[in-house]
């Protein structure tokens, strides 16, 4: 007889991390000219609250990269990223540094805090 792999019940089942999916996000919302540098993930914990904290740099080089990163930087505070079972509580830039030799090129350092949805 063989033995059949049955799906965990959800209370069983470890939760998923939504790193992939706001990693994918983000990038979409950079677009084709933005480089992932780095990204890190640290848990995070309120009273009444669990998630997680990230994160991201991204480079942008050229004159059509420092045009990117200017359009990053300004829709990402109100972004609406789609997340699977968590939401984003907050979206900010926490760093930009910018070179212009030998050519253009601006690191911009974006943060989230992303929260478990309860739903």
């Amino acid at each position: 007889m063989l033995a059949t792999a049955q799906a965990a019940p959800r209370a069983l089942r470890p939760a998923r991390r939504p790193w992939l999916q706001l990693l994918s996000g983000v990038l979409g919302l950079a677009g084709p000219g933005a480089e992932l540098l780095r990204h890190s993930e640290k848990p995070w914990s309120s009273a009444t609250f669990s998630g997680s904290r990230h994160v991201v740099a991204l480079e942008f080089r050229g004159d059509a990269g420092l045009a990117a990163a200017e359009a990053f930087m300004e829709a990402l505070p109100e972004h609406d990223f789609a997340l699977s079972r968590h939401k984003i509580a907050e979206a900010c830039i926490g760093a930009v540094e910018q070179t212009m030799q030998p050519q253009p090129c601006i690191t911009v350092e974006a943060q989230f805090l992303l929260v478990e949805d309860a739903c």
